[in-house]
């Protein structure tokens, strides 16, 4: 890809966790499960990639809290697409033994409105990722 195709994408994001090997159980098991892979690895941190973005995990001495509140100033989730509703539903399905909670359980899949097919999960730390897909085939 040359400069002027990549500007403005996103090249990475970075996530400082309280317990890093918590983390990773659950962040691992996703971020595989929609395609990316280990990229780096050391002492206080891990990464995946998929294309040219990565996304990183990390425990650092400077945290300030030892967990995550989406609805403080700043991250609120990240939001990632998934091919399938079947893909959806299969990840919501496994989410619980990887550390994952789904959130709105009452209003899921259709949290997000009824036009909008997607899982609301949270890990143990306070982080939240939606998983939205646009396979609008068999709407209820």
């Amino acid at each position: 890809m040359n400069g002027k195709a990549t500007t403005g994408m996103l090249h990475h994001v970075e996530i400082w966790v309280p317990d890093l090997q918590r983390a990773i159980a659950s962040w691992q098991w996703l971020l595989q499960a929609l395609g990316y892979v280990q990229f780096q690895d050391w002492n206080d941190g891990r990464s995946w990639r998929l294309g040219a973005t990565y996304v990183v995990l990390e425990q650092s001495p400077a945290l300030s809290a030892d967990r995550h509140d989406r609805c403080r100033p700043g991250l609120n989730h990240l939001a990632f697409r998934v091919g399938s509703r079947a893909q959806l539903d299969a990840l919501v399905e496994q989410a619980p033994a990887h550390g994952w909670t789904l959130m709105f359980p009452d209003r899921h899949p259709y949290a997000g409105g009824n036009q909008h097919y997607a899982a609301y999960l949270e890990d143990r730390d306070g982080f939240e990722v939606e998983l939205v897909t646009s396979d609008v085939s068999a709407q209820p």
